[in-house]
């Protein structure tokens, strides 16, 4: 059926038919989704809520300030984020796990997709016209060019915060331990916890300065007037390993029961050393594991041929003499 159909546009529209007809078939897409996308029904229960809490009609554009990277993308914000609450606070979550806390991130995310995989799909479209002028492009070889580097360029941003909240994590995984062990030098010297969390994040800025951003925060949320507990889980939630999750408990747990917060941090930060090396203990006895495929391409045939090469030259020489003979 492909087939027919290429050499229907061909007969049509000449060499560039498959492609021509892409290219409008995708056009008209975007043409009929922009109405849809531009068209945003204007929510008067938020409006509502906004002339209750402020007693004025909400203006968005006076609120707004003019100029600036974020107030230009505040325009297309109906179709720049996803109009599901879940899917929403999902992804700023994953922004903020990879150290993007402004306001405007989840804009500039989806942005970033829109560009990338509109410019890709460009280039795309630009390789396969160049290819087909100089030789005869089949359509699933033209298909292939447009598309791909448009689903490349699409799926760029999402792999890129993906690959920063892992470093991120891990970063603060491997700075955790020695934050806990200053953290309770602190607290034994008579500091209270929160002066231990500042100190803490002065210290910790060179080495992890993923780690010193989340306790600055929260040192500056408790001097703000929130809850301490409620900023301890703000950032369990933020950073999402186990062993933060598991100090915020023992800290809301000490602050509950009015243990000693000292006691708490001792027992804890000698349980993530612990953990540490035995972390540092598992790679190491991954390593071998890992060596065994290069042992065996890098290894294996060199040996090989310095053991039975001279055998086979030797065993080819003499059934080479049997046949001239």
């Amino acid at each position: 059926m492909l087939t027919a159909l290429n050499a229907k546009l061909v007969d049509m529209m000449g060499p560039l038919g498959p492609l021509i007809a892409l290219g409008l078939a995708g056009l008209l897409l975007i043409l009929v989704a922009l109405p849809t996308m531009m068209n945003k029904q204007r929510d008067r229960f938020s409006e509502l809520k906004s002339e209750a809490r402020t007693g004025k009609p909400e203006d968005r554009t006076l609120r707004r300030d003019t100029g600036g990277r974020a107030e230009k993308l505040e325009r297309f914000a109906h179709f720049l984020e996803p109009q599901k609450a879940e899917e929403m606070s999902s992804i700023r979550l994953k922004l903020l796990r990879a150290g993007y806390p402004d306001k405007s991130a989840v804009h500039m995310y989806h942005a970033a997709k829109m560009v990338f995989g509109l410019g890709a799909l460009a280039l795309g479209i630009l390789y396969a016209l160049l290819k087909s002028a100089n030789e005869e492009v089949t359509t699933q070889s033209m298909i292939i060019y447009t598309l791909l580097p448009g689903a490349l360029g699409y799926y760029l941003p999402q792999y890129w915060v993906n690959k920063r909240m892992t470093q991120r994590q891990n970063e603060i995984t491997e700075g955790f331990p020695d934050a806990l062990d200053m953290m309770l030098v602190c607290v034994e010297a008579g500091q209270s916890l929160d002066q231990a969390i500042l100190r803490v994040a002065k210290e910790s800025r060179a080495g992890h300065p993923a780690l010193a951003d989340e306790f600055d925060l929260i040192s500056n949320e408790v001097k703000a007037g929130k809850e301490r507990v409620t900023v301890l889980k703000d950032m369990s939630d933020r950073v999402g390993l186990p062993d933060v999750a598991s100090f915020v408990t023992t800290l809301v747990q000490s602050a509950t029961f009015g243990t000693s917060i000292a006691d708490a941090l001792r027992v804890y930060s000698a349980d993530m050393r612990d953990k540490r090396v035995m972390r540092a203990e598992e790679k190491a006895n991954l390593l071998p594991t890992k060596l065994t495929l290069g042992t065996m391409l890098f290894t294996v045939p060199p040996l090989l041929v310095i053991l039975i090469g001279p055998s086979v030259h030797g065993i080819a020489t003499m059934m080479g003499a049997m046949v001239g003979n």
